[in-house]
């Protein structure tokens, strides 16, 4: 319990800190509920002892009618403001934790966003959707409870008091009950505690399953996976279903123990009480104060059992959500500005990079967290290294030039042209622009000097000009970066993508659907383009990017980049001829290495492996032909 119990504290204590005025409320307005509860027990005896007894067996002096009206109003003073203490306890209590989530929660986007790229390579999407959601939520649900559980503490200490003064040995039976419910508490949170870090780690894999099925739909069902995929999911959800089973029956087992002790207390103090008072060493108010209490505690005292439940979420949310917030990888910036106003001109010097290892679960690495456990035959195989992405790779683009970079598959075309514009670090070497490391450049500035199409179009559910616009059409972007119309038909022009969003019912402002549902591949495509045109970048990286267009349409966009006169250094990634044809000279890429570079004419005339890649479509060309001519002749 201990290591469990602590450490939860310790992120309640933390975030305490963190929202010190409503939380300040939260137990103020706890505390005013457990003095209001314990002195409505003494006012009800006060009440039963010069009231009550004395209407019901008319001895003593006679109780008036304002007797009983100045006991009710005493009784109802008290409930109100034990009732507004409530209010204020539950709501303020509700506003710390939904105020610590939603802090959480942008703190997980920004540095989400903070991670270079080989970091989200490594790392599940569904596990980081879950962390930011249901981990996030896990991690801050005991807030709500807590200020709740620390009132009922002001409760036991005022009501403790207050029956010792009625009568010590009432009390003291009354209270023997504490210790049990202490027991019964440790008991429930050892049993509790790996079922809800259970219930916890298998909410992040169905979420990762659910994020893969529902990203891989088109997969899916082209392959009539359907079933298949339901299936999946529903094993997944199966085991979720038995670990939350398994929670309940705890719980459930839990709630009637601590329901029944106070019950067994009050039951023993009348027991006791009704001896004591019948030899006149207590008074029947007295009696009636401590059994009231000792009832009034059943409630509250639960609190406990359903903090110490809430503590192993606590501790397994948090694990995972301190797992991002202090992950040491990260993209140091420097301080130097962009050089030059013009072309930039692009070195690459000795480039070798490694794919990273696919991260684990947090909780899998942390043995310090009660119930979590890996099977042995469920731990990972030991992993060999794989052969580098890139290695050693250096080459040299001129300021204004077009280099197309050519290879087969996995050579390493995408891993250069994503550590050109810094998406990725190199494990070792160095990228330059205009002579300035890339590491030595201010946050921003690669971003603002350098723009990248990738392979993978993606388009946000938003305008078509929200999406080319993307970040430059608000009221505090610097007006030398803010764009407005023209400049985004200027660059749909340069991206032959004008004639498409003209005809669009509503033009620049029609929707285009999530992932640009409502637009072809080559539409996205152009799209994209333009978004990346719209900022006159003085470095263009084109990864496939022209992929999904038709030959005719390919050849205009990049003549039209050729001849827009926007003093562009641009890097192409390119299979075709006809894009190969545009380029200044070509960089052959094989196994992540330079093996050749120059004018395509010569490299082509000297290096087989790339006379092979380039003629691909004419040799497959040709043989169709063939294949139908001798299919005509036997005919």
């Amino acid at each position: 319990m201990s290591g469990t119990f602590v450490s939860g504290m310790r992120t309640m204590a933390r975030g305490a800190r963190e929202e010190p005025r409503l939380f300040t409320i939260a137990i103020i307005g706890s505390a005013l509920y457990g003095v209001g509860t314990a002195a409505s027990g003494w006012l009800v005896g006060r009440v039963t002892e010069r009231v009550v007894v004395p209407a019901v067996t008319g001895s003593g002096e006679a109780v008036s009618t304002a007797d009983v009206w100045l006991a009710g109003a005493a009784l109802m003073a008290v409930t109100v403001v034990t009732v507004a203490a409530i209010l204020v306890r539950r709501i303020w209590a509700g506003m710390v934790a939904f105020a610590l989530q939603a802090r959480y929660r942008r703190s997980l986007a920004r540095r989400y966003l903070e991670l270079p790229l080989s970091w989200h390579h490594a790392h599940p999407a569904g596990r980081l959707l879950a962390t930011a959601s249901s981990d996030v939520e896990a991690t801050w649900q005991a807030m709500f409870i807590l200020p709740f559980a620390l009132g009922v503490v002001v409760l036991i200490a005022v009501a403790g008091v207050a029956m010792a003064a009625a009568d010590p040995v009432l009390a003291a039976v009354g209270l023997l009950v504490l210790p049990a419910l202490v027991a019964a508490n440790v008991v429930y949170q050892r049993r509790m505690s790996p079922r809800v870090t259970r219930v916890q780690q298998l909410r992040g894999e169905v979420s990762a399953t659910a994020h893969e099925s529902f990203e891989g739909s088109l997969v899916v069902k082209t392959l009539g996976l359907a079933d298949e995929e339901v299936e999946r999911f529903a094993a997944d959800a199966d085991r979720l279903r038995a670990a939350n089973v398994a929670a309940g029956r705890t719980r459930g087992t839990f709630d009637p123990v601590i329901d029944a002790l106070p019950n067994l207390g009050t039951l023993a103090v009348l027991v006791v009480g009704t001896v004591r008072a019948a030899n006149g060493a207590v008074g029947v108010g007295d009696l009636v104060q401590i059994a009231y209490l000792l009832g009034l505690l059943a409630f509250p005292v639960r609190s406990f059992g359903w903090l110490l439940s809430e503590l192993p979420r606590t501790v397994a949310g948090d694990a995972r959500v301190q797992a991002v917030l202090q992950e040491e990888a990260t993209t140091p910036w420097g301080d130097r500005p962009a050089p030059g106003t013009g072309p930039l001109a692009v070195a690459a010097k000795d480039l070798t990079y490694r794919h990273p290892v696919p991260a684990t679960d947090p909780l899998a690495e942390r043995p310090d967290v009660p119930g979590q456990f890996v099977r042995r035959d469920e731990a990972p195989a030991p992993r060999r290294e794989a052969a580098p992405a890139l290695a050693d790779v250096t080459l040299d683009v001129a300021a204004g030039t077009t280099v197309a970079v050519v290879g087969g598959t996995g050579s390493g075309k995408s891993t250069l042209a994503g550590m050109l514009v810094r998406l990725v670090d190199p494990t070792s070497g160095q990228v330059l622009l205009d002579g300035v490391d890339v590491r030595d450049l201010a946050a921003g500035e690669v971003a603002g000097a350098a723009a990248l199409v990738p392979q993978s179009t993606f388009v946000f559910d938003d305008t078509v000009r929200g999406n080319i616009a993307l970040g430059l059409d608000a009221d505090d972007v610097p007006a030398e970066r803010r764009v407005g119309d023209d400049d985004v038909w200027e660059a749909l022009r340069l991206a032959r993508a004008e004639d498409f969003v003209r005809s669009l019912p509503n033009g620049l402002d029609e929707l285009v659907g999530e992932r640009g549902s409502t637009l072809s591949g080559g539409q996205r495509q152009r799209l994209a383009l333009a978004r990346a045109l719209v900022r006159k970048p003085r470095l263009l990286v084109l990864d496939d990017a022209t992929s999904a267009l038709d030959p005719a349409v390919e050849r205009a966009v990049l003549d039209g980049l050729a001849s827009s006169g926007s003093g562009t250094t641009v890097v192409v990634v390119a299979y075709r001829p006809a894009t190969i044809a545009l380029a200044d000279e070509v960089v052959h890429l094989e196994r992540g290495r330079v093996v050749d570079r120059g004018p395509a004419a010569e490299v082509e005339a000297r290096d087989a492996g790339y006379r092979h890649l380039v003629t691909a479509y004419a040799r497959a060309a040709r043989d169709r032909a063939d294949e139908a001519a001798n299919k005509a002749g036997m005919a």
